[in-house]
């Protein structure tokens, strides 16, 4: 039986991706900030630690390794936040807060796992969650951007570092999905149509298209993939669809 550690585990992805890894058999352990916000299944492993520090990345490792008995096969990292807001008004409090939730806790959980797989003598796989206004312009999105394009950069490093032990490292890029984070987005029919016309497939993404993207990256089919950033946005950053002119 795989072993996998979910950071960020009370989030919408993470819920769903432990969903559908448990399907398939994977033993999990749950990290997150307050273990009160989770909802395991039997067998799970609840560790509560903040990995946008050294410290409490190495920690939850530490924890993992204790009680599950093994260095995880998988960490994905699901931590983060989102921050949409124009380029002036983006206080320094928040764009540190965007960085240390996107940033470091991707940073500080590969470091630590893989100074563990090293320590072990283990191969493991690594996902990480970036979006698709790292590689395009998007308004009202530099915080963002540039903290989920600081992940692609790390994902690529990290595939050159650490590919002659056979880990693998790769991060998932959707476009918007449902999910508690993005709700706020979504309130009421007009704002998701108008969300919706923007995806040449016309409609948005939700939590469960994540997890299974990620699910795959995780599984034998994806394993000569490393330093891969995979887009899943309905065509949002390949596709340029035809407009027809509305007039007579």
């Amino acid at each position: 039986m795989k072993t996998a550690l979910i950071t960020g585990a009370s989030g919408g992805v993470a819920r769903a991706l432990a969903t559908r890894l448990r399907e398939a058999g994977w033993r999990l352990v749950l990290v997150s900030r307050d273990v009160t916000l989770l909802d395991p299944a039997d067998g799970d492993v609840l560790v509560q630690s903040d990995v946008s520090t050294p410290g409490g990345a190495e920690a939850a490792f530490a924890l993992a390794v204790e009680r599950a008995g093994i260095v995880p096969d998988a960490l994905i990292n699901c931590a983060g936040n989102t921050l949409i807001a124009p380029l002036g008004r983006v206080t320094a409090e928040a764009l540190r807060g965007c960085m240390a939730a996107n940033v470091d806790t991707a940073f500080f959980s590969v470091q630590a796992y893989t100074k563990a797989l090293a320590a072990a003598k283990k191969t493991g796989d690594i996902v990480l969650f970036s979006s698709v206004v790292a590689g395009l312009g998007v308004s009202n999105h530099a915080g963002i951007a540039m903290a989920k394009g600081a992940i692609e950069a790390l994902v690529r490093s990290v595939a050159a570092d650490f590919s002659h032990m056979g880990i693998r490292i790769n991060a998932v890029a959707p476009g918007l999905m449902r999910s508690p984070m993005t709700e706020r987005m979504l309130v009421n029919e007009r704002s998701q149509q108008n969300i919706a016309a923007q995806y040449p497939l016309g409609h948005y993404g939700d939590a469960a298209d994540g997890a299974a993207v990620a699910a795959w990256l995780l599984s034998s089919d994806a394993r000569w993939i490393t330093g891969e950033v995979i887009h899943m946005d309905g065509g949002f950053s390949a596709v340029r669809p035809l407009v027809r002119s509305a007039g007579p």
